[in-house]
């Protein structure tokens, strides 16, 4: 099904505005996919925020022209799966983690902003922690001073006490 001039504006214009939110932009080739596969990966990129596409190339290509991640448009070749998101990390962990459990799923490329990713710099990109996981494991650090600190008062009370 292809779309007319109108549909082709409004698809770019879509992408575009993901575009200039994103942190990091993920391309997985999906030739020989089921549909099923292809629905648990959209369910999981809808549960981590990811905008995952498949579009073609020569409109996402205008869509990132102009934009820190226009590097991305040398390697849309073929039939591409396009995950977006504004958080660094989770656009690299969807597509790896699928990719890991599907040999069909490959990844070609990736991009943060005026970076080039090859596939081996999406699969460390995928292995950091999330923006999240680095907020919770701050919290928890700073919580964990004033117990220790709490704990340590209450043992020095409960030494003189005993003495």
């Amino acid at each position: 099904m292809s779309l007319n001039l109108t549909e082709k504006k409004e698809v770019v214009a879509e992408v575009s505005a993901q575009v200039a939110q994103a942190q990091a932009i993920v391309l997985a080739e999906y030739r020989g996919m089921g549909v099923a596969d292809m629905t648990v990966l959209r369910s999981e990129a809808r549960k981590s925020g990811v905008f995952l596409r498949v579009l073609k190339n020569t409109l996402v290509r205008r869509a990132v022209e102009g934009t820190p991640f226009s590097a991305l448009a040398d390697s849309m070749v073929g039939p591409l799966v396009f995950g977006i998101s504004t958080d660094p990390v989770a656009a690299a962990k969807v597509l790896n983690n699928f990719a890991k459990a599907n040999d069909k799923f490959v990844i070609k490329a990736g991009a943060i902003p005026n970076q080039l990713m090859d596939v081996a710099g999406v699969q460390a990109l995928a292995s950091t922690l999330s923006r999240e996981e680095l907020l919770a494991k701050f919290a928890r650090t700073l919580n964990e001073v004033p117990t220790k600190f709490a704990r340590a008062m209450a043992a020095i009370r409960d030494a003189k006490e005993a003495a």
